[in-house]
């Protein structure tokens, strides 16, 4: 995997919170760092992918059993006894 160097300006806490989190995990801040981007943009990909099977779904509709035709009114459905 190709690489390229960045400049990044963090917030002194987070970045001191960062270091200690990689160290805890016996990595280097850049491996620590990868791995927190790679796990957001997964993330994100599923998210997506999630959001694109129900709105999919949304459009298909669900088969309730009436094979599409009503046979009752809404008077019928909230008639009270």
């Amino acid at each position: 995997m190709e690489k390229q160097n960045v400049t990044l300006s963090l917030p002194k806490d987070i970045l001191r919170n960062a270091k200690a989190a990689a160290a805890i995990n016996d990595k280097s801040l850049s491996a620590f760092l990868v791995e927190a981007l790679k796990d957001k943009l997964d993330e994100n990909r599923d998210y997506d992918a999630a959001m694109r099977r129900q709105m999919k779904g949304l459009k298909q509709g669900l088969p309730l059993g009436t094979g599409g035709q009503v046979t009752w009114s809404r008077e019928d459905l909230h008639e009270r006894r």
